[in-house]
This record gives structure tokens, C-alpha cells and sequence, in this order.
């Protein structure tokens, strides 16, 4: 009898240790540029699947959003991610962790902090995209510029509103740069091997200049 209510303390006390281990997962979330196709998500999951104890992968095309929970006990860092999405022929845009502490790190685009004595002003223009995924390559493609401090853009309007410091930045500067990336705005129009190059979900109706 004793016996038998040992096996099933430890049983019981397996089980438990067991659940624990599971919920120990920091789990990931990465916006990916370049992804077009189910053969492209395909080769992202499988160049991730080289992380060992990977669980829960889910990727969606049209948004280039990818997550996935991986143990906590194995400290996976935020640049491993990143290297990673680029050994797989990708661009992270943005990622976010969220450990099993609760502790939450971020990369990618952010608010940029202003300098003192700045003269921020706001300003409006056309840019050109479809999807989440563009929004993000848009915004972070903005931010790039030196003195912007907080952009948006509207999928529906394909408005851009940008605050920047004038006294080291201006649209058409902001508006080149996005251009570069792929998108046109009122005044830069993208090149057309780099309009090509993006991926099928983004190639939105160019504007005409």
C-alpha cells in the first residue's frame, strides 16, 4: 500500500514538474520583410526549425508576422532571431520577446528621441502600399532619416504623417528614402528593380508622377 502511494506521489509530482516545464517559454513575435509565398514561409519555418525545441510556429504571408515559443532555459537572444531570419534570406522589421518572467524586449521601429532645441514640425504625404507588411518597411524606412521623431501611415488613405526636426530634416529627404525601400511617394517614385523585388503582397498600384 505504501509502495503504491509513493509511485503515485512521484507520478503526480512528475506530472506537475512536467506542466511547469511546458509553460517555461518565452514566446517571439517578428515581423518579416520578404515574404510572398508559401514556399518563402516554408523556408523560414524550416531554417528556424535548427532551434531545437521550437513550438507553436505560425507565419502569415500577407502581414510577414511570425511566432513561435521556444524554452525559456535556453535563453534564446534577440540577435540569434534576427541572424537567423537573415540566414533564411529574410529582413526582420521588427521582433518582440516576451520571456517567461514577463520581462518584454523589443527591436525595430521605435520612437526616435528628440534633441534639445529642436524645431519639430508635421507634415503629410502620399506613400503607396498595401499591407501591414509595408506599413512596417514605410515606417521604419522614415525613421532612418536623422531628426524624424514618430511617423504613421494609413493603408486606406496611403497617408504618411511624419514629425521631424527641420533644422536636420525634410520630406523630400524622408520621402527618398522610403522610395529607396520600394515605395512611391507623391514627389519619388521607387526604382522599378526594387519595386519588383518586393514581395507579391506588397506590389501595390504605382503612383502616377
Amino acid at each position: 500500500m505504501k509502495k503504491s502511494i509513493i509511485i503515485t506521489v512521484i507520478v503526480a509530482l512528475v506530472s506537475v514538474m512536467g506542466a511547469n516545464a511546458q509553460k517555461s517559454m518565452d514566446q517571439f513575435l517578428i515581423q518579416v520583410d520578404g515574404l510572398g509565398c508559401p514556399f518563402c514561409a516554408y523556408g523560414l519555418e524550416k531554417k528556424f526549425k535548427e532551434f531545437k525545441g521550437i513550438k507553436d510556429v505560425e507565419i502569415e504571408i500577407e502581414t510577414g508576422n511570425f511566432s513561435f515559443n521556444y524554452p525559456s532555459e535556453k535563453n534564446l537572444t534577440m540577435d540569434a532571431v534576427q541572424q537567423q531570419v537573415e540566414k533564411a534570406g529574410y529582413t526582420p522589421i521588427t521582433a518582440k520577446i516576451v520571456r517567461a518572467n514577463g520581462k518584454v524586449e523589443t527591436s525595430g521601429v521605435s520612437e526616435s528621441m528628440v534633441a534639445e532645441g529642436a524645431k519639430l514640425v508635421t507634415k503629410s504625404t502620399v506613400v503607396a502600399g498595401k499591407c501591414g507588411m509595408c506599413e512596417a518597411r514605410i515606417l521604419k524606412s522614415a525613421k532612418t532619416v536623422n531628426g524624424v521623431s514618430t511617423a504613421s501611415w494609413d493603408k486606406d488613405t496611403q497617408m504618411l504623417e511624419v514629425t521631424f526636426d527641420s533644422n536636420v530634416a525634410n520630406l523630400e529627404t524622408i520621402e527618398k528614402a522610403i522610395a529607396k525601400v520600394g515605395h512611391d511617394t507623391k514627389s519619388h517614385k521607387a526604382s522599378k528593380d526594387t519595386y519588383e523585388s518586393l514581395p507579391a503582397c506588397c506590389l501595390y498600384e504605382r503612383l502616377d508622377q
